[in-house]
């Protein structure tokens, strides 16, 4: 691939993410990482990106980036099918905590009519169930950030922390073996609060977000009851997460695609079973939900917006 070719591709795809690290623009196009470096240090020079410690952010990003309706178009079939799989989880009559993520929303696209109760700070989220006669909504209260369709503040965080939900259905900007990570310091301490007001956590991921390390650390795999991804997520990431006793659901591979699909799940207890009996396994949801106090590197980090 020639360098113009190369510094296109990286282009498009920061347009898409915004930062990524020089290791995930080497894997986008397929070269090494010191042949990206001198790609990005082109692109600077040319006032497109900006380097930053390990990775590149863009500058001039396009200014709908990451409006709610346009993100919601990115892996559309994926998410489809995600949403599908994660709405047959929930149980007749439970309670749902829903997060704001476009993942999350093809989720609540298919919980009618066995859900009660919805609990969310996301507007497209209480829009579509604002006519209906079955679920009642509930939302939080914060202040209105447009670009992203989502109620966030101090009003926010405080209204999830004194509520109480069977279900939280949530999105993240990453998944590796050390946890959950996003990019929006915005929504960090509002998941955080969503994730100890609710009984079972499940998150909402698509292919993308396996391998990602986003640049605050959201909470450990310990605080998360299920994860659902679509059929592209990496073989051998999900099947460390298993190992460490994390369920991974996988949804049906589409037709045509021979991509080696993750082995079996095996059978995982769930988080509360495993603390039983084993205490010192699993740390508090509030206790792996906190702020580390040692911040998040971001030298292999991407900053896609933890709400898709």
């Amino acid at each position: 691939m020639k360098a113009e070719e190369r510094q296109k591709k990286i282009k498009e795809y920061l347009q898409e993410a915004e930062f990524a690290s020089l290791e995930e623009l080497a894997r986008h196009v397929l070269t090494s990482v010191s042949t990206v470096r001198r790609d990005v240090t082109d692109l600077e020079s040319e006032g497109i990106v900006r380097r930053t410690h390990g990775g590149a952010r863009l500058i001039n990003v396009q200014s709908d980036e990451f409006v709610f309706s346009w993100r919601n178009t990115l892996q559309l079939s994926e998410k489809e099918a995600i949403g599908k799989v994660c709405a047959g989880l929930v149980q007749p009559g439970q309670s749902l905590i829903i997060d704001s993520g476009t993942t999350v929303y093809h989720a609540a696209r298919h919980l009618e009519p066995q859900v009660l109760h919805v609990i969310t700070n996301s507007l497209p989220v209480a829009n579509l169930f604002a006519s209906s006669q079955q679920i009642e909504v509930m939302v939080s209260g914060g202040v209105i950030y447009p670009r992203l369709g989502v109620l966030v503040g101090p009003l926010a965080v405080d209204a999830f922390s004194k509520l109480h939900a069977d279900v939280a259905i949530m999105g993240g900007g990453g998944i590796t073996l050390e946890g959950i990570t996003n990019s929006h310091a915005l929504l960090i301490d509002i998941q955080r609060a969503m994730i100890n007001a609710a009984g079972k956590v499940i998150f909402c991921l698509d292919h993308t977000k396996f391998g990602r390390r986003s640049v605050a650390h959201l909470c450990d795999l310990s605080c998360i009851d299920v994860v659902v991804t679509d059929a592209g997520a990496p073989v051998e990431l999900v099947n460390a997460l298993r190992a460490k006793g994390l369920e991974v659901v996988v949804t049906a591979r589409a037709e045509g695609d021979t991509t080696e699909s993750p082995t079996p799940a095996p059978i995982v207890r769930s988080r509360t079973e495993a603390t039983k009996n084993h205490p010192a396994a699993a740390p508090s949801r509030q206790a792996a939900a906190s702020p580390s106090p040692v911040p998040e590197t971001t030298e292999s980090s991407d900053s896609r917006m933890g709400w898709d």
